[in-house]
């Protein structure tokens, strides 16, 4: 397999508070504290991010809280989603899935869904063995969270458009972005080092040769690309960097996990103006899906209504149809706007925390 080469574009001064953009890697990439008892993964949940969570998302989704506390603080009863890669077909995998009880996510009639995209979930809770990477091997199937397909499905890629993974380490939605069409020209970029590392060996693990040869994997302060690439992109996802609520509730270092929350009030700015410069690299009439993995108010529909209020050059588009075909799998807050969901986790359903929001370039 050919090693996918890793664009490194003139070094940007680092403003302040760019630090924030390898906020990410402490977020997503922690790894809590774990144990085994009586052959059962246990997790601890740390206290401070727990207290911290019941204040504000008391207050934020009511009672519903007290459902979505149970799921995430319970990770016993966690599901997991298995996408399978079409360039490593395996139908032998698929019938081992279907024996296990496994079936295809996503039967509602959404608007969008490529029969190339193949996910299999099944209602018990449980996670398939992941497969390790090895040089010169595709693997077979990505393991994740059923709802973080979501931002990928709105945001409907076609083949030949030219597509911006704005902070796409550690690589799942650029894989399944890829099962869904052949891009133009697909850019991956992660600013963290040590997750652009993590990023591209995602990319090598799962596509081949020839169309690898389409993927740019850039390390570039996603703030400034729109600048440095205005009016490129016919399609940008923007993933952001977010207070990842599922991880942060097992930190096993109190002081790190004090750090996150003080740091966590500057989050939305960042998501902001990692928006502003995304749109500032969307061609007009492309479309923008920006998606987080935390309930937070402040850095979910707080972050759109800003951008929608401070750039006129964007209108929210309607979602609201992929919601309602997917309200069988998937349990949605109310109350949102069209433009918008948030997956709540629930009891057999228990997808999420995910936030998406569709805006299209005028």
């Amino acid at each position: 397999m050919r090693r996918l080469p890793l664009l490194l574009l003139p070094a940007l001064p680092r403003r302040p508070g760019a630090a924030l953009l390898s906020h990410r890697a402490a977020a997503r990439a922690s790894q809590p504290l774990e144990n085994k008892t009586k052959g059962k993964l246990q997790k601890k949940i740390c206290q401070v991010v727990l207290d911290h969570f019941e204040k504000q998302y008391m207050v934020e989704l009511g009672d519903t809280w007290t459902s979505v506390r149970d799921v995430l603080t319970y990770p016993l009863c966690w599901q997991y989603a298995i996408l399978m890669n079409k360039f490593s077909p395996s139908a032998e995998l698929e019938s081992t899935l279907r024996e296990k009880g496994c079936y295809p996510a996503f039967q509602g009639p959404l608007p969008y869904l490529p029969a190339s995209l193949k996910c299999y979930i099944r209602r018990t809770p449980g996670r398939f063995p992941a497969q390790k990477h090895q040089a010169g091997k595709l693997k077979e199937y990505y393991l994740l969270n059923a709802a973080s397909l979501l931002p990928v499905l709105a945001l409907e890629v076609k083949d030949g458009e030219d597509v911006l993974d704005l902070c796409a380490a550690p690589g799942g939605k650029s894989v399944a972005l890829l099962q869904c069409a052949c891009p133009g020209q697909f850019h991956c970029n992660e600013y963290d080092e040590l997750r652009s590392r993590w990023l591209k060996q995602t990319i090598e693990s799962f596509i081949p040769d020839p169309l690898i040869n389409l993927i740019t994997v850039s390390k570039l302060d996603g703030r400034q690309i729109g600048d440095l690439k205005s009016e490129s992109y016919d399609k940008v996802l923007v993933d952001a960097p977010c207070s990842n609520d599922r991880s942060w509730l097992f930190s096993s270092d109190i002081q790190q996990a004090t750090h996150r929350l003080i740091q966590r009030k500057e989050l939305s700015c960042l998501q902001f103006q990692l928006l502003r410069s995304a749109i500032k690299a969307l061609r007009p009439g492309g479309s923008l899906v920006y998606s987080t993995c935390t309930l937070s108010k402040a850095e979910n529909s707080d972050v759109i209504n800003l951008i929608l209020h401070s750039c006129s050059n964007v209108m929210p588009v309607d979602i609201s149809e992929m919601a309602k075909a997917l309200s069988q799998e998937f349990t949605f807050l109310t109350g949102t706007q069209q433009h918008e969901l948030l997956v709540l986790p629930e009891k057999g359903r228990t997808w999420g925390p995910m936030y998406v929001a569709k805006l299209k370039k005028i």
